[in-house]
């Protein structure tokens, strides 16, 4: 009986380390973004090395999560809540992950852009990006609150981050049309606002893995989306 006990502790450990190494790879992820806005709103290029550097720890939490998850199956053969445990998981995890690749992506745009964009382009910028952090603040404490009803507000809120997406974007338009030699930079801004907007759409699947992860089942209907503006 007494090996018995020790099993148990031992499985309940690996699933708070399990639990503890997610929550510690979100507040990564969540200084990335961060750092990246940042870096882009006052063009500060030399943040860029340091915000790509930083991403190697993400990286190295997901293969650490990989792991334990593989021994938690393997050896553990975990029950019905605790294999919906495990499988959230990864897959916040997976997002968590391409969410700081998103970061770095936008951090490395950086270098090219010039000092003296548009007020109106940055504004734009900030915006989407501030509501992007705030949801991704909201879904990791969401998490550790294991609150059903955030996870479903979160998920609705992904129209917004559609609506300034398309804002955004039309500010970069409007640079481009202004003179046609921004063309490259208007290149560049585009795939910043794209990557925001993509990093947005993970954390939308944190939110439906969250629903998923406390309730044993999928959030019902196609996301709510933004509508185009007209240019």
């Amino acid at each position: 009986m007494a090996g018995t006990g020790h099993t148990v502790k031992s499985y309940e450990e690996e699933m708070q380390s399990l639990n503890d190494n997610l929550v510690k790879m979100g507040s990564l992820t969540e200084t990335q973004i961060a750092e990246a806005m940042a870096a882009v709103i006052k063009v500060d290029k030399d943040s860029v090395d340091k915000i790509v550097k930083n991403d190697g720890s993400i990286n190295e939490l997901r293969s650490i999560i990989d792991e334990q998850i593989t021994t938690v199956l393997v050896k553990r053969a975990p029950m019905a809540v605790d294999l919906r445990i495990t499988l959230s998981t990864l897959k916040i995890s997976h997002d968590l992950e391409r969410i700081g690749d998103l970061a770095k992506s936008i951090a490395k745009k950086v270098k090219p852009l010039p000092i003296d964009l548009p007020d109106e382009l940055i504004g734009s910028l900030r915006r989407l990006g501030d509501l992007v952090q705030k949801q991704l603040k909201e879904v990791l404490d969401a998490y550790l609150n294991k609150s059903k009803d955030k996870s479903i507000e979160i998920w609705k809120k992904d129209e917004q981050v559609d609506d300034l997406t398309n804002l955004a974007m039309n500010e970069v338009a409007n640079y481009l049309q202004s003179d046609k030699k921004n063309l490259e930079i208007a290149t560049h801004l585009l795939f910043v606002t794209k990557n925001i907007e993509r990093a947005g759409d993970h954390i939308t699947n944190i939110a439906e893995s969250l629903y998923y992860l406390i309730e044993g089942e999928y959030l019902e209907g196609a996301r709510p989306k933004g509508k185009p503006i007209d240019s």
